[in-house]
């Protein structure tokens, strides 16, 4: 059974945006998709001490399976208290697999302004591209079928882990 320690993976992304936030001068802003990349942002923006707030995104609008999903899958209504049009953004995730969720945030993203760039960093890259999508940094790279799901959990406390699943199972 596939065991992933969130929290040792959290503090290896918070070194990994560190980074990609130095790499553009500090002059960059934190988004994270709805949910997990939401909270993995929240989490990171404090840790890090960045200044001002954090953008949350849904994807909801933009899914090529909307028709399935619906609204109520989206999460959030997408917030970003800060000019998107020429923004250095890093794009926040909890599990990069088929590339359609984030091609989805990054369309809804430009429905806000065009970013002067969009920077993808992600708790966990689980492979499985259906989109030619690839993160900047990825704390862990790990294989599991596709009949199998990995979610980020929050707890009360704001701890993180794993949720690894059957795809048909309940949560």
């Amino acid at each position: 059974m596939l065991q992933l320690d969130a929290e040792a993976l959290y503090a290896e992304l918070r070194q990994g945006v560190r980074r990609l936030l130095d790499d553009q001068g500090g002059s960059a802003v934190l988004v994270g998709i709805w949910s997990g990349g939401a909270w993995l942002a929240e989490r990171l923006q404090r840790d890090l001490g960045l200044p001002g707030s954090h953008g949350t995104i849904t994807s909801a609008l933009h899914r090529d399976d909307f028709a399935q999903r619906g609204l109520a899958a989206g999460g959030d209504a997408t917030r970003l208290p800060f000019a998107v049009e020429g923004a250095h953004i890093v794009l926040v995730d909890d599990v990069l697999y088929t590339g359609r969720t984030i091609r989805a945030a990054v369309n809804e993203l430009f429905d806000f302004g065009r970013p002067a760039s969009v920077t993808l960093a992600v708790l966990v890259d689980r492979g499985g591209r259906e989109l030619p999508m690839a993160a900047a940094f990825a704390a862990a790279r790990v294989v599991l079928p596709a009949t199998r799901r990995l979610r980020l959990a929050r707890a009360a406390d704001g701890r993180f882990a794993f949720d690894v699943r059957d795809a048909g199972e309940a949560r």
